[in-house]
This record gives C-alpha cells, sequence and structure tokens, in this order.
C-alpha cells in the first residue's frame, strides 16, 4: 500500500498533538471546554486532540465576530473577493495535504478527499466573480416620476454547522458566499472531524491576518449542549447553516425559528435512481456504482433505492454484484482503495441492525452486508437487498452502503414509488427516451431539488444551487442565486417630483 506518513501531512498543516478549538483571529490558547480527541476510522489511532470552547469561549468568538461585521460589511464587494480569491490560491497549495486529512479523519478514499477540497477552491473562485455581480433589479413605478429598485445588503454573523461526511467542502459552500456577500462566519465542524477544520481554519487566518482582516471568519469546536445550542439561539446570527440529519434539522428549525431567524438546512437523502429497458446499461452501472458505493455510502446524495424496469432487472442485478465483487475495500489513504470505512464503530452497528431490519420486512441480501475483519473496526462490505416497494424502511436513510433494489413495470408507477419517501434531495434516470425523461423532469415527475438524465445522483456541480425539498430542508447552497439567503433585500422608491402622489391612487388631502 502507498499510504503516506500522517505525521508528515499534520506538521505541514500545522496540527498539534493537542489543537485550540476556538479562534477569532487569534487562536484562544486554552479553551475550557474539554478535550475531544479524533480517532481515524482507518485504523482506529488517535491522531491528535482538540480543546473545545466552553459557552465563555463561544461568547468571545461571537462578539468578535459582531464587532468585525461593522466594518467589513461597509469594504466593498470586490476587494472581499480579492481576499477570497487569495484564499482559494492558499487551498491550493494545501490541496494535497489537506486532502489526505480528510481522508485520515473521515474515511473517504483520497481521490473523494482531494475532490473535497477542489470544491472549496472551486467556490472560492466562484464567489470572486459573484463579488461582482450582486445585482438588484429596476422595476417601474406607478407613479409619476418615482423610481423603484432592489438592493442587497450583507445580513450579519452567519452560523454554519457542517457534517462529518464533507467536513470542509460544505463549510466553503456557506463561507465563501457569505465572506464575499459582506457577512462574517462562525463555523462549528462536526466533532467526529475537528482537525480539518483546524487546518482550513490556520490556512485562512494566513491570508486574512496578511489583508488586515482577522475575525472574518471564524472556528468554534464545542458540544451541541454547550456551543451548539447558544449558536442557534443567539439573536445576534441572523442565518444559521446546518447540515446534519432530519432529526438535526428540526432541532435547528425550532430553536432558530422561535427567534424569527433564518435557516438554510441540508438535510437527509434518500435518493432514488430508475433505469429503464431501454437505458444504456454499461453508463448506468458506473454512475450507479460510485452514487452507491462512493464515501461508503456516506453522502447525503447516497443512492439508496434502485428502481429497474422488469425487463432489464435481472440482467442488470447480475452486472451489479459483478461489479460489486470487484470493489476494492481498505484503508483511504491506499491510492487503490474505492472504499474506504465508516465514520465510527457505530455507524457499522446500524448498518447491520438496517439490514436485520429490511431482512424482517420482507428484503432478500444478494451481496455483502458483513463487517471486515480489518483494523479499526469500521470496514463493511456494500450491500445490495432486493426489496418491495412497501417495505416500511425505504422510507428512512440508513446512511451507509445499503441500496435497495425494487423492480416495477411502467414509469408513472416507479415514479410514484420513487416519490413515496420523506426525503426529497437529489434523484435521477437513466433512458434515451425522450418522452420519459421529460416526464420525469415535469412537475408530476421527480420531486426532488435536484433530478439528472443518464448521471448519477453524486457529483454536483457548484454552479447549481445545490438542495431539496419536504424533509430535506429546503435549504439551497452554492450556485445560482444561492447567495441572497446570505444578504437583506431592501426595496427603495426616490420621488424625483415635488408632488406626492399614493399609490393605488389613493387620496389623502386635508
Amino acid at each position: 500500500m502507498a499510504i503516506l506518513p500522517a505525521s508528515e501531512t499534520l506538521a505541514r498543516l500545522g496540527i498539534e498533538p493537542v489543537n485550540s478549538g476556538a479562534c477569532f483571529g487569534p487562536w484562544i490558547e486554552q479553551p475550557s471546554g474539554g478535550e475531544l480527541v479524533s480517532y481515524s476510522p482507518n485504523d482506529g489511532s488517535p491522531i491528535a486532540g482538540v480543546r473545545m470552547a466552553s459557552a465563555a469561549d463561544y461568547e468571545r468568538v461571537v462578539s468578535s465576530a459582531v464587532e468585525v461585521f461593522e466594518r467589513w460589511r461597509m469594504y466593498p464587494a470586490p476587494k472581499r473577493g480579492e481576499i477570497v480569491r487569495q484564499i482559494g490560491d492558499e487551498l491550493r497549495r494545501a490541496k494535497d495535504d489537506l486532502g489526505a486529512l480528510v481522508s485520515l479523519e473521515m474515511g473517504k478514499i483520497l481521490a473523494e478527499g482531494r475532490g473535497e477540497v477542489q470544491e472549496m477552491i472551486d467556490m472560492a473562485d466562484f464567489a470572486v466573480g459573484l463579488s461582482r455581480q450582486l445585482y438588484g433589479v429596476t422595476m417601474t413605478s406607478e407613479r409619476p416620476r418615482h423610481r423603484m429598485y432592489e438592493q442587497w445588503h450583507p445580513l450579519g454573523v452567519v452560523g454554519v454547522i457542517t457534517a462529518f461526511n464533507f467536513p470542509v467542502a460544505v463549510w466553503a459552500w456557506n463561507a465563501m458566499i457569505a465572506a464575499v456577500c459582506g457577512d462574517c462566519v462562525v463555523w462549528k465542524p462536526s466533532s467526529e472531524t475537528p482537525l480539518t477544520a483546524i487546518a482550513v481554519q490556520k490556512i485562512v487566518n494566513r491570508v486574512l491576518e496578511r489583508n488586515g482582516w482577522p475575525g472574518v471568519l471564524n472556528l468554534v469546536i464545542g458540544r451541541g449542549s454547550e456551543v451548539g445550542e447558544r449558536l442557534l439561539a443567539d439573536r445576534r446570527i441572523p442565518l444559521i447553516s446546518a447540515t446534519g440529519s432530519c432529526t438535526m434539522g428540526r432541532r435547528v428549525a425550532e430553536v432558530v425559528g422561535r427567534r424569527l431567524g433564518r435557516t438554510i438546512l441540508e438535510l437527509g437523502g434518500n435518493n432514488g435512481v430508475i433505469v429503464m429497458e431501454d437505458a444504456d446499461l454499461d453508463l448506468a452501472l458506473r454512475a450507479i456504482l460510485f452514487g452507491a458505493v462512493g464515501t461508503a455510502g456516506q453522502r447525503c446524495t447516497t443512492i439508496r433505492r434502485l428502481f429497474l424496469q422488469r425487463s432489464i432487472a435481472a440482467r442488470f442485478t447480475d452486472s451489479l454484484i459483478a461489479a460489486y465483487r470487484q470493489i476494492r475495500i481498505g484503508h483511504a489513504l491506499d491510492e487503490n482503495t474505492l472504499m474506504g470505512p465508516l465514520v465510527n464503530r457505530q455507524a457499522v452497528a446500524d448498518m447491520m441492525e438496517g439490514i436485520e431490519r429490511a431482512r424482517r420486512e420482507g428484503g432478500e441480501l444478494l451481496y455483502g452486508g458483513r463487517p471486515l475483519d480489518l483494523p479499526g473496526g469500521c470496514y463493511v462490505e456494500p450491500a445490495l437487498v432486493r426489496a418491495r416497494p412497501d417495505m416500511p424502511i425505504l422510507r428512512e436513510e440508513l446512511f451507509a452502503p445499503v441500496l435497495y433494489l425494487i423492480e416495477f413495470d411502467e414509469l408513472e408507477q416507479a415514479i410514484r414509488w420513487h416519490n413515496d419517501v420523506p426525503q426529497g434531495l437529489s434523484s435521477a434516470i437513466f433512458t434515451r427516451n425522450l418522452i420519459a425523461a421529460e416526464t420525469f423532469l415535469s412537475a408530476c415527475g421527480s420531486d426532488c431539488g435536484i433530478a439528472n438524465v443518464n448521471i448519477g445522483t453524486s457529483g454536483a456541480e457548484i454552479g447549481g444551487a445545490f438542495g431539496g425539498e419536504k424533509d430535506t430542508g429546503g435549504g439551497r447552497e452554492a450556485g445560482s442565486d444561492a447567495w441572497k439567503a446570505y444578504m437583506r433585500r431592501q426595496t427603495v422608491t426616490i420621488n424625483w417630483s415635488s408632488e406626492l402622489p399614493l399609490a393605488q391612487g389613493i387620496r389623502f388631502e386635508l
């Protein structure tokens, strides 16, 4: 195996045996929230420790961010974009090391770890262009000699809560856009992946400090009960962007909604793919393999339900089993590995319980589904399960590499089953038939936020707005006009006459 020494990677990224988990420009040297040790799911070994933030440390971070925002919002947007450009350049220089740390700490394979850092770089590039395009529109007034238009202003301090499966990319979706919009950011990363957050923060700090803007992007690592709940309830933070489970999202929506704050919620996905009998089956096989097995099934966009038209179901299932037998499972830093470990042993236990439950509900295990006796105890075989469309477990997201295979006769039947789940993130159809493709994309087709034709559900480009419907939360991040969530809209009317006409023809005169 060609595995790089972890110690060299950590040293180049400035990761020490014990690290501060709170930064507001300067690092808080001794945060008082207790120590957190990050373990690698690749072999179970401790990587490094983090001193977590306490409530008092959190207050220092947020108070500083509020103060910096008062000045940052008046800094011209193109100049904010120039600083983000420099952040992108620093990330380019650190791409290999940071990608290796993602793989070491989270367990996704090295190609995906590097790809995640590339996604950060792409977001920085996108945000630089956006910094000169924060546009409003001009409207025609019904009153003579009046002009109407809208403009957009920075919103404030944005709270960003990220999940373990994309420990840095999702932060960049939010932070790069928020920064050019004139907002400051307070980042609370997953406790499973604190070191990648610290490494990114160190890179960001170098850029902010040399430009005279420390404290625009901030980090606070701490327990949910002590730091997370304060972040949600803090009226100084008008927007919370949170990625995680539907259960977590409901809590975020409840607490933030109680204070009438804004949320961007990226929650569970229970993604389905429909394969029609006229599809390019080789193309579909390759896409489904990555979509179902990539990141060991721990993506919100992972394919979890596969609908196969009955005439090709048996043949395609055989091909899928043959492909699964070739998946190389092992240490994420081995360049030859195609699937790394699950994030922790609890995730393995949850997968085993899910497979057993599927069996009880009438599912048939066709392949895999066993834990593997490899160091760390987090490795599994990806599983293929033949399922009936009415199995209750199909309505739940099992965050593991378990793919349910369901046969169907007509497209309308498959779409109905596809949509009959609470989640609505990503979806796809494989077909050469234009009518089938357009039916899937129509208002009576997929009810997801993302709908693809002849590509899988994973690997969304940053240029489009990312997010889903129903229990997925309804939030949108990354490209398109997702930037508007990080700003406040202001409608402006200017009267350039000496008269005072009222709208709707109302007359009010003494």
